[in-house]
């Protein structure tokens, strides 16, 4: 069912992706074309494939991206490559592209890759951007990342989130892993969102929703939860982090897992949190067998896949 307010369906279409790719909005109405987000880089020539038949004849003229987690921005070089469309990224990311550090864009510290990508301008907080026929509002939205925003769009009432907030949580609060402030700021943007005039929340992923009030419910409930244990956190994290990777590459042995883990600095942060550097292979072991008793993950040997 199409959630979305009756002005903006004709003009806004969100492809709803698995969890390797964040959701996409494209927005075709107004003057020109735009996508909030690109998904991961495996699935690039899907975007590119989904955007070219909504848009047919028609180019993509901008790409906008909320954060730069390589789920949200792994499409931009192949979108780039074949629509020389402008990008626009969050200001205090500008450096870290520029010179492509992938370890200060987290792409090394998740294990995780994105093709390089250029950008033509910058947003931050308090920015308005023409999209879809629309003004929307540029919000700061730290927490599960620090450069991350939010768009929102008063006259439809409607919150592109991103990933922080989505219908039953949000995104891991990766600054906490490295003795960084994230739950903090994780909770000062619920109050932001239960304060601005919202119907409609368009997800990094999952659908969109507007039961707005319950989500932000569970989201405060799953960061109390987090705060009163901050090992709950980094257990989430490396649990998603391992998933994540197996999604990628579908199957990889025990070791390699344990490789990762040791040279990926958000993942070796995570477990660091959980048990001493000698007991990493202990660690590893315990978290593949929750993984794989919750449905996760298959064991067979010393091979581990995805389900």
């Amino acid at each position: 069912m199409n959630v979305l307010p009756q002005a903006l369906r004709e003009s806004t279409t969100v492809f709803e992706r698995g969890w390797l790719s964040s959701n996409n909005v494209l927005l075709a109405g107004g003057e020109g074309t735009a996508i909030v987000d690109t998904g991961y880089a495996s699935h690039a020539p899907q975007t590119l494939a989904l955007v070219k038949q909504k848009l047919g004849a028609r180019r993509l003229d901008l790409i906008v991206n909320t954060h730069l987690h390589s789920d949200h921005c792994g499409g931009n070089a192949l979108l780039q490559q074949t629509y020389a469309c402008d990008t626009l990224i969050p200001a205090s990311e500008a450096r870290s592209v520029r010179d492509w550090d992938e370890e200060a864009l987290t792409f090394r510290a998740t294990g995780q890759r994105c093709e390089r990508f250029g950008f033509t301008g910058t947003l931050e907080n308090g920015a308005t951007l023409a999209l879809g026929g629309f003004d929307w509002s540029v919000l700061g939205a730290p927490g599960h990342d620090p450069h991350s925003l939010m768009l929102h769009c008063p006259e439809m009432r409607v919150l592109i989130s991103a990933d922080a907030l989505w219908e039953n949580g949000f995104g891991v609060i990766f600054p906490e892993l490295e003795g960084e402030s994230g739950f903090a700021e994780e909770r000062a943007v619920l109050d932001l969102i239960s304060r601005l005039d919202v119907d409609v929340v368009i997800p990094g992923h999952g659908a969109p929703f507007t039961d707005v009030a319950r989500a932000l419910d569970a989201a405060y409930s799953r960061l109390d939860y987090l705060r009163a244990d901050p090992a709950r956190n980094a257990k989430n994290a490396l649990k998603v982090l391992i998933v994540f990777k197996l999604m990628e590459v579908r199957a990889m042995t025990f070791d390699a897992l344990l490789s990762m883990t040791e040279q990926a600095r958000s993942m070796r942060a995570a477990a660091d949190a959980l048990a001493p550097p000698g007991e990493r292979r202990a660690l590893l072991e315990k978290m593949i067998g929750e993984l794989a008793r919750g449905g996760s993950v298959t064991v067979d040997g010393e091979t581990v896949s995805v389900v």
